[in-house]
């Protein structure tokens, strides 16, 4: 009787219809003869959204954490050396992860706020005259920030010191959302999550990785099992896999991909860009308030991370937001707790959708005592999706919500 509750958390992100339906079967036989002719074509296709033609991608049945483990632990071996930076939640637990495997992490401290480091990366690149460093991370997009940073910057670093570093991308928040070239920019190992642009539950961790990275599999002996690369290419030749997959998810999975290669990569990446520049929009008229990304520079096409005021506190808006509008805003992470909330604009969104969100944040901010002109922030959103947002055409009437 009161509708539906709306979710603008930066994921799970909304389910479309069509992938709801296409996950609704009964459960069928994961070694059936022609479930390899299933199988093998969604693999390859996922490629084309990863921006990819050579190397392998794997689906694992875990979240995007396991994906990271799978990455480490099949190309690294422990004590290796690895640069990293850390500017947020997400780029923190990457951290945690490979300090916890026994990995040597040469790190770069940057304000939560900004991303990778360029210039720190390529000046401890150019350093490193033994090639000691034997892989370079990135966290292309931090969740807990709204920062997006320069993946081809880093494979730039990486080229001009003559770097044979393997480099693993955290893509999570923002392959199949913003633009991720995969073989263009040189990435070794990429990981994605099945909750967020590719508009599904949790529950599927996806990597992608190059010929390059398959070869220092051979040299690398981690412990490793659920996650092994040669159970997975054993299997994942003959069409399965050698465990039990999540063959509902990999159905919705199917239509996702569908639903993106139809709309074209590149039209996905400009929509993001459309709908989070006015969200944008609608912050600069928020008085008190302000995006955590320190400059224009670092912005994220598929989450915004905002500061409340001095003196309110984000999970009361958060709350007030929930309780009040049905509306779930995402929290501020770590030391951003009751400092920020974010609102997540990835996956299958429109500007009128956005608007209900913006509208939504809108009033629990005034209710919790942010002295902003109620409607001042979607109005200004509202004008710039008027500019911006073009017909959606006929033909790729079964991608809208790519």
């Amino acid at each position: 009787m009161n509708g539906n509750p709306h979710l603008f958390i930066p994921g799970p992100t909304n389910v479309p219809d069509v992938i709801r339906r296409a996950m609704n079967i009964p459960m069928e036989d994961m070694r059936a003869p022609d479930f390899a002719d299933f199988v093998t074509p969604l693999l390859s296709d996922l490629k084309q959204v990863f921006r990819q033609t050579g190397g392998r991608v794997f689906i694992y049945p875990t979240s995007g954490t396991g994906a990271w483990e799978a990455a480490i632990t099949n190309t690294l071996n422990t004590g290796d050396r690895v640069l990293m930076s850390r500017f947020g939640q997400f780029s923190m637990l990457w951290v945690d992860m490979a300090e916890r495997l026994g990995l040597e992490v040469d790190l770069c401290e940057v304000d939560w706020g900004k991303g990778v480091p360029l210039e720190d990366y390529a000046a401890r690149l150019a350093a490193d005259k033994d090639h000691k460093i034997k892989a370079v991370f990135a966290t292309q997009n931090e969740t807990a920030t709204g920062v997006t940073s320069d993946v081809a910057g880093i494979r730039a670093a990486l080229d001009a010191t003559g770097h044979p570093a393997l480099l693993f991308v955290d893509g999570v928040s923002s392959i199949a959302s913003i633009e991720f070239e995969m073989e263009k920019w040189g990435v070794d190992l990429a990981v994605a999550g099945s909750q967020k642009g590719f508009m599904l539950p949790a529950g599927l961790g996806i990597l992608a990785v190059s010929d390059k990275a398959l070869a220092a599999h051979e040299d690398a002996r981690m412990a490793r099992c659920y996650f092994s690369f040669s159970d997975m290419i054993k299997l994942n030749d003959t069409g399965y896999f050698p465990y039990t997959p999540a063959t509902q998810l990999l159905r919705g999975l199917r239509v996702s991909v569908d639903m993106l290669l139809e709309a074209g990569m590149e039209s996905v990446w400009e929509r993001h860009n459309r709908l989070a520049a006015g969200v944008r929009r609608a912050v600069e008229q928020w008085q008190g308030c302000r995006l955590v990304a320190h400059g224009p520079e670092w912005h994220s096409d598929t989450v915004s991370a905002i500061y409340t005021p001095e003196g309110v506190d984000a999970r009361h808006v958060i709350e007030t937001a929930y309780h009040k509008y049905q509306t779930s805003l995402g929290s501020g992470l770590a030391q951003l707790a009751g400092r920020a909330f974010r609102i997540g604009h990835l996956g299958s969104l429109n500007p009128v959708m956005l608007c209900g969100a913006l509208s939504a944040a809108e009033m629990a901010l005034v209710d919790a005592g942010v002295a902003i002109e109620p409607g001042a922030g979607v109005a200004a959103a509202q004008e710039h999706f008027r500019a911006t947002t073009p017909p959606v055409q006929k033909s790729i009437a079964k991608a809208r919500a790519a």
